[in-house]
């Protein structure tokens, strides 16, 4: 349930988040120094094949000035809203709430634009005090400012069904991870890019992307169950309802056996991809040998 949850949003945020790069790109390219590729690769430290993938996947055209405008603005307005109600349905779910999908879309795009503002103070935040080992300082001031958009997120989404209370612990508990994984991201993400890149070639960015942004999802989806039943938690022992040593001790049997099953089956999986991309490598062996020496030929 998690995974398929952080996988719906990963990959609505990617179709999202790509338009969104290719646009602000072409439409402030022209009147200041901004491409969103430069960024990325500035962010993450990237270099070689990497780098190369990231910009010929998010450089715009140099004739595509004036279709961009229309359609580009029409299929971002889409693809946001998509990912807003995926966002949606995350709390829905988590808070079991009763759908009110296409209904909620003057909150999602409120939601959307709050989102713009969120990325663009991070990213300023990155701008001016990042730089530093793993960029550790920048990760450690986003934690206040994620936590505020993640309590905002979780109200205006659920259309205000969600108390400021009831948000606190996933707020907080999503934005100290978020940290932790954008430490972690400074370090891994790298060689993620090179890697596909060198596999795959510009294709490659976007299989590191739709990586690094399941990894960011799962963080949130785990997050909010985890303040989902802390609140609950803390509601009961408020009210002087306490479970007893051996329904704490089955409950925590359950949430490690969970937890077991959840990483063995993500473990198949890599597994059987493993063997598919070892299946296919033979195939292109030989031809890509015949370039390399060319007196064989």
């Amino acid at each position: 349930m998690g995974f398929d949850r952080a996988m719906a949003l990963a990959s609505s945020a990617l179709t999202a988040v790509i338009p969104l790069a290719i646009l602000t790109s072409a439409v402030l390219n022209s009147a200041t120094d901004y491409a969103a590729a430069e960024r990325i690769i500035s962010r993450y430290g990237l270099t070689g094949e990497g780098a190369a993938s990231v910009r010929s996947l998010l450089t715009p055209a140099d004739d595509g000035g004036t279709s961009v405008g229309v359609f580009g603005v029409l299929f971002l307005t889409i693809s946001a809203l998509s990912f807003a109600r995926a966002s949606q349905r995350l709390f829905e779910q988590t808070w079991q709430l009763k759908p009110l999908s296409v209904r909620n879309t003057r909150n999602g795009l409120g939601w959307i634009i709050s989102l713009g503002a969120y990325m663009a103070l991070t990213g300023w935040l990155h701008a001016v005090i990042g730089g530093g080992p793993l960029e550790l300082a920048a990760a450690v001031s986003e934690v206040p400012l994620t936590a505020a958009f993640l309590l905002w997120s979780g109200r205006l989404l659920s259309a205000k069904r969600i108390g400021w209370a009831d948000l606190l612990p996933f707020g907080i508990t999503a934005a100290v991870l978020t940290a932790v994984y954008s430490v972690g991201a400074a370090v891994y993400l790298p060689r993620l890019f090179n890697s596909y890149a060198s596999r795959y070639g510009a294709i490659g960015a976007v299989f590191a992307m739709i990586s690094a942004l399941f990894a960011a999802m799962l963080v949130i989806v785990g997050s909010a169950a985890v303040g989902r039943e802390v609140r609950d938690e803390l509601v009961r022992i408020k009210h002087g309802h306490r479970p007893s040593d051996n329904e704490v001790r089955r409950q925590w049997d359950l949430v490690v056996e969970q937890a077991r099953s959840r990483w063995h089956t993500a473990r198949e999986q890599v597994s059987r991809r493993r063997s598919k991309a070892h299946e296919h490598g033979p195939e292109n062996g030989p031809a890509n040998d015949s370039h390399k020496d060319p007196e064989n030929t």
